[in-house]
């Protein structure tokens, strides 16, 4: 063989496009022995709790059961006593087959420990479950949204999607806003100035774009826009490559007021005329604030053209951190001092 057919593009589409069934296949090969391991964790378990309930078994039993296993399979892991206690959990807690094929099986035997440990009720570990392969997520990250009580708030924002946004377009983007952002990672008390959370989320983008959730990418903070001669400045610009839309989002320290959605509706616009591609989707706003009278922000996004949403954010610094920290107004006066040497 030539050196030049090595070197062509022909063949380099095709070393990709076999590498990348190679790659695939390997995926679903992985897939499909997990779900086996667990599908057998599920009938292990079912086995020991039919035995239980009709013949009286007892810990001892289960006990002994592991080590005959790990004798007999050495090579393999996941026969301990504790895991065959779990197996048990798993298959109580799942006792429809059909079901334990369809979602538990389809997720690592790890997620569904996390889940089984920290989730109680089914109709939760069924919306986790869900997520987690809708979005890929690890068990760490698994484990902050139920330590966040996700459930509760995603797709829960206040919004006018509805009847702003074409269907589906308009299901998918509230289904991705949340009614409640946690910031805890930044380390801020309640009442700080709104630029030092914006400078915090910036030093910190990779944890606040995983709470955004998944599909935001960043473009930028402060994202200057030029309007008949004036400068704006919108506090931070994603982009979402699921919804192909801008979306603008401005913080907001303490109460939301009537007067903030006015000037998100006119940031969005902005963006429309000004950065947004004709294939891109209309520009979303998403107001954080630190709380929102509900009748208030519904009233305000009734009759808004502009699809937009409002959301609270908490950044949950312990009580007794907050005395160490300087005030709203000692902060204020350090972002003016270094704006004031930035302009020298």
């Amino acid at each position: 063989m030539s050196s030049n057919v090595l070197d062509s593009k022909d063949y380099l589409a095709f070393f990709n496009e076999i590498k990348k069934d190679i790659q695939t296949s390997r995926v679903k090969a992985l897939l499909a022995v997990n779900k086996e391991l667990l599908l057998l964790y599920w009938r292990i378990g079912n086995e020991i709790l039919k035995r239980k309930r009709e013949q009286g078994w007892g810990s001892e039993v289960v006990k002994a059961l592991a080590q005959d296993l790990k004798h007999t399979f050495p090579e393999m892991k996941g026969f301990g006593e504790r895991n065959l206690v779990y197996m048990q959990t798993f298959a109580s807690s799942y006792p429809d087959y059909e079901f334990t094929q369809a979602l538990p099986a389809q997720i690592t035997w790890y997620h569904n420990q996390t889940i089984l440990d920290k989730v109680k009720l089914h109709q939760e570990r069924q919306w986790y479950i869900e997520k987690t392969l809708e979005n890929g997520w690890s068990r760490n990250v698994l484990v902050m949204h139920i330590e966040a009580k996700s459930h509760l708030k995603l797709g829960k924002a206040q919004t006018n999607f509805l009847s702003t946004l074409p269907n589906p377009t308009s299901d998918l983007a509230q289904q991705l806003m949340k009614s409640e952002y946690n910031f805890e990672f930044l380390g801020l008390a309640d009442d700080v100035h709104e630029k030092v959370i914006e400078k915090g989320l910036i030093d910190h983008i990779r944890a606040f774009l995983l709470e955004l959730g998944k599909g935001f990418a960043f473009m930028g903070s402060q994202y200057r826009v030029e309007l008949a001669g004036e400068e704006f400045f919108i506090d931070l610009l994603m982009y979402h490559v699921k919804l192909k839309c801008y979306v603008v989002i401005e913080l907001k320290a303490g109460n939301f007021k009537p007067e903030y959605v006015g000037k998100l509706g006119f940031y969005t616009t902005a963006i429309d005329h000004e950065v947004k591609d004709a294939s891109d989707n209309p520009t979303i706003g998403l107001l954080l604030c630190q709380s929102a009278n509900h009748i208030m922000v519904d009233y305000c996004l009734k009759d808004t053209k502009k699809p937009m949403g409002v959301a609270e954010y908490t950044t949950g610094l312990p009580d007794q951190y907050k005395d160490l920290l300087p005030t709203p107004e000692q902060f204020q006066h350090l972002i003016n001092t270094l704006e004031t040497k930035e302009d020298k």
